[in-house]
C-alpha cells in the first residue's frame, strides 16, 4: 500500500486523490511501491534550482525522484520525494499530443518508478520500466505513448 502526502507550491487543479489513485495503480503494478510518498508540484524556477543542484542541467525538467532508503541502511516507511513541475508538464503534454493530466499521470509513474530502482539508462531495464509505466497509463484509461 502507498500512501501520499501532497504538497504544491503553485496554483493547480489537482488534488491528493487524484494523485493517490495514480499511486494506487503503481503500487499494484509494482510492489515495491509501497509505505509514504512525498510529492511536490512546483514551478520552473524551483525545478530549475533543482535540476542543477542534483543534476547540473540548467532547466527545468519533468520529474525528479529522490530515494530515501536508497542503499537500504535507513528503516523508514518513507519511500521518498518527487518532484513535478507542472509548467514543463503542460509543455510536454502539447509537445506529445496528449491531455494534461495524461502526462502528469506518466511522470508520477515514472518518479515512483525510480523511487524503488527502475532504470531507462541501458535497453532492457528501460523497456520493463516503461512496460510497467504504459500499463498503469493504459489501465487508467489513456492511450499509450511508444517510447522505445
Amino acid at each position: 500500500m502507498i500512501k501520499i502526502d501532497y504538497n504544491s507550491n503553485i496554483k493547480n487543479k489537482y488534488s491528493k486523490n487524484d494523485l493517490q489513485k495514480v499511486a494506487d495503480l503503481v503500487s499494484k503494478k509494482e510492489k515495491k511501491v509501497t509505505g509514504l510518498v512525498e510529492i511536490n508540484m512546483v514551478g520552473d524556477k524551483e525545478m530549475t534550482e533543482l535540476n542543477f543542484q542534483y543534476r547540473g542541467k540548467k532547466y527545468p525538467t519533468d520529474v525528479l525522484s529522490f530515494a530515501w532508503t536508497e542503499e537500504k541502511k535507513i528503516k523508514s516507511p518513507l519511500l521518498g520525494q518527487i518532484y513535478i513541475c507542472l509548467p514543463q508538464i503542460k509543455r510536454q503534454s502539447k509537445e506529445f499530443d496528449v491531455k494534461e493530466n495524461e502526462e502528469l499521470a506518466r511522470m508520477l509513474i515514472h518518479g515512483l518508478l525510480h523511487l524503488v530502482g527502475h532504470d531507462h539508462i541501458k535497453k532492457e531495464p528501460a523497456k520493463k520500466m516503461f512496460k510497467i509505466q504504459e500499463g498503469v497509463i493504459k489501465k487508467l484509461g489513456y492511450v499509450c505513448q511508444k517510447f522505445i
